[in-house]
């Protein structure tokens, strides 16, 4: 540095030194590698691979215990130069769940085995509340349906999906949290008198029913967060068009870029792979809770 500015600003060593406050030994201090220097890094090397979370200070006390003359600074040095710095501790990912009913371990094998259910709450202008009962086949990705009421009941429930098993047929499994709509007595009587299995995720565990939450977030942002609802019926007239523009309009990055209508048009039956010809259709095995 004193170099540059001697040929910039045409100074002596001398003066510019004295400015910046360093002795002028240190510009001609040329650094030299130590005949150890080599096996000290090997060393280095060797206690880091078996110890990886130690720090360098942690491993010159291991080196001066090993019988190495060195100090701390020193250890340091060859520690950067060598790239030895740990790693910052990855951050915890969010766990999966520990419910043997979430959507990573009971995952559909076709159309229509699995269904997941799940409410969407929002206010028209003057504050009304509204709740939106949102019902998604977990393999196609198809919005059954998305009801829109003041507020709901377990017999409201039992409506909704009376309609929909007469329009689409049973599922095997229907998956839900606990909520008191749900869980009533009502639901679970009747889902069971139909033959359809109940799968209630962990408490307070979203992300063990990902399917319906990726979908009510896409819901949320892509129709509630645009949408000034005046009233109950702009709200249904609203969302069921954006229902509509999902199945049949919307492609989805999971299914090869299909709609959900197209790609469950594709599937007629259970179990048959799903995809658009020529190409290789999706795995629903590989399907994630997490999707886009």
């Amino acid at each position: 540095m004193v170099r540059a500015l001697r040929g910039r600003l045409g100074y002596s060593e001398r003066r510019i030194c004295r400015v910046m406050g360093q002795a002028r030994s240190s510009q001609r201090y040329q650094e030299t590698d130590l005949p150890d220097e080599h096996h000290l890094v090997a060393d280095m090397h060797r206690l880091a691979m078996a110890w990886p979370r130690y720090g360098y200070r942690r491993i010159a006390a291991m080196l001066q215990r090993e019988g190495w003359r060195v100090n701390v600074k020193r250890v340091h040095r060859l520690w950067k130069l060598a790239g030895l710095q740990i790693r910052r501790k990855p951050r915890k990912r969010r766990r999966m769940g520990s419910g043997v009913n979430a959507c990573h371990r009971h995952r559909p094998l076709g159309k229509d085995p699995v269904w997941s259910y799940d409410f969407v709450s929002d206010r028209t202008e003057r504050g009304g509340r509204l709740r939106m009962l949102t019902v998604v086949d977990e393999y196609t990705r198809e919005c059954l349906t998305v009801e829109v009421r003041r507020h709901f009941t377990g017999p409201d429930v039992v409506r909704t999906l009376d309609e929909l098993f007469m329009i689409r047929g049973r599922p095997r499994c229907i998956r839900s949290d606990n909520g008191p709509e749900f869980a009533s007595k009502a639901v679970k009587t009747w889902l069971g008198t139909s033959g359809v299995k109940t799968l209630f995720i962990e408490p307070g565990s979203p992300w063990e029913n990902g399917y319906i939450e990726s979908f009510n977030g896409k819901l949320r942002d892509e129709c509630l967060n645009g949408e000034l609802l005046l009233n109950l019926a702009e709200a249904r007239y609203v969302v069921d068009r954006w229902r509509m523009d999902y199945n049949h309009y919307r492609p989805h990055s999971r299914l090869n870029w299909m709609t959900p209508a197209a790609y469950a048009a594709s599937c007629p039956t259970l179990g048959r792979p799903c995809g658009p010809p020529g190409s290789a259709p999706p795995t629903p095995a590989s399907h994630t809770a997490r999707v886009t």
